[in-house]
């Protein structure tokens, strides 16, 4: 799903649940780096398949560790926009690194499930996980289940933006 809102729904969700042991802007965000390669595949007219190296569990944690390093220096810039948000925020470098690589493999799961390109056990280039799905449920059906996700994400938001909230409160 390149492109697309349909990943913050899950993202958002298991991010937001998982906070204390995820960092909620960098897991985020690894489902967007994921993407730039199908913007390079379509800016640079490389044809089919759009999903390629980084929609694989392994580069894609390679991608994703990058960004959670490369995320590290821009922190105070990441916990600002959290306060935009209410939403504690405390990076910590291995929290940032592992967040990286769990939100580039959530991306690598979806798309897994709804594009047939995506060889995400690669270079095993043989088992797909959308073939495995594609009997079962159908890509309306993937879609729902993230915008539900994203309905579901507004309870930890909510429950995230009372703490904050107390904290601020008890800090004065």
């Amino acid at each position: 799903m390149p492109f697309t809102p349909y990943h913050f729904g899950p993202s958002g969700f298991v991010g937001l649940v998982f906070r204390k042991w995820i960092d909620v802007p960098v897991f985020v965000l690894a489902n967007v780096i994921v993407d730039f390669e199908v913007l390079a595949v379509m800016v640079f007219g490389l044809g089919p398949p759009h999903h390629r190296y980084f929609h694989t569990l392994l580069i894609g944690a390679l991608i994703g560790a990058m960004w959670g390093a490369a995320a590290y220096p821009l922190r105070h810039l990441l916990k600002a926009a959290m306060n935009v948000f209410c939403v504690p925020y405390r990076p910590r470098f291995w929290k940032m690194v592992v967040s990286g690589i769990l939100g580039a493999w959530m991306h690598v799961l979806v798309d897994g499930a709804y594009h047939s390109d995506v060889r995400m056990f690669w270079p095993n280039e043989t088992i797909s996980l959308w073939s495995a799905i594609q009997h079962d449920i159908g890509r309306k059906q993937i879609e729902t289940i993230c915008v539900a996700f994203f309905a579901a994400a507004l309870i930890p938001y909510m429950l995230a933006m009372i703490q904050f909230t107390k904290n601020r409160n008890e800090e004065r």
